[in-house]
C-alpha cells in the first residue's frame, strides 16, 4: 500500500541491466576519447579563426583596403570548413557510441570504424549547423562589412 492514497502499490517491473564486459567499457572509452578531442580541436579551430579574422579586420580597418578584407576572408571560410568536419566527425563517433553501448550490439568489439553512419550525416548540413552559422557567419558579415566600407 502506498503511504498516501492507501491502494496497494502496483508492481514495477525495470528492465535488468546487464553489466557491460570490459572489452565492451574499454570499447567505450576511446570512443569517447575520439569525441573529446574532435571537441577540443573544434573550440581550438574557433579560437585560430577569430584570432585571425580580428587581425586582418583590424588591419584592413587602420588602412582602408577592400583587397585585406577579401585575404581575410579565405581563412574564416576556411576555419569553417575545417570546424564543420570536426563536427561531422564528432556526430559520427556520437552514432558510433549509441550502438557501441546497446547489449544487442552488432558494433565489431573495439572497432573505430564509422563508415556505416556516414550517409545518415552529411557534411553540408553539418557545416552550415546553427551554431557554426552564428560563430561563421557573424565573422563572415563583418569582413563583407569592411570590404564594403572601404570600396
Amino acid at each position: 500500500m502506498t503511504a498516501l492514497s492507501g491502494e496497494p502499490e502496483a508492481s514495477i517491473t525495470r528492465p535488468v541491466r546487464v553489466p557491460l564486459e570490459a572489452d565492451r567499457i574499454k570499447h567505450l572509452e576511446f570512443i569517447q576519447a575520439v569525441i573529446t578531442r574532435l571537441g577540443t580541436n573544434s573550440f581550438l579551430v574557433k579560437g585560430w579563426a577569430l584570432t585571425l579574422a580580428a587581425a586582418f579586420l583590424a588591419v584592413s580597418a587602420s588602412r582602408p583596403s577592400w583587397q585585406i578584407a577579401v585575404v581575410g576572408l579565405v581563412p574564416v571560410l576556411c576555419f569553417w570548413f575545417l570546424d564543420g568536419y570536426f563536427l561531422r566527425q564528432e556526430r559520427l563517433y556520437r552514432h558510433l557510441y549509441d550502438d557501441a553501448r546497446r547489449p544487442d550490439s552488432t558494433v565489431e568489439m573495439l572497432s573505430m570504424n564509422v563508415g556505416p553512419y556516414l550517409l545518415r550525416t552529411p557534411w553540408l548540413p553539418v557545416t552550415m549547423s546553427k551554431t557554426l552559422t552564428l560563430f561563421y557567419g557573424a565573422l563572415v558579415v563583418a569582413d563583407l562589412a569592411i570590404v564594403a566600407l572601404a570600396r
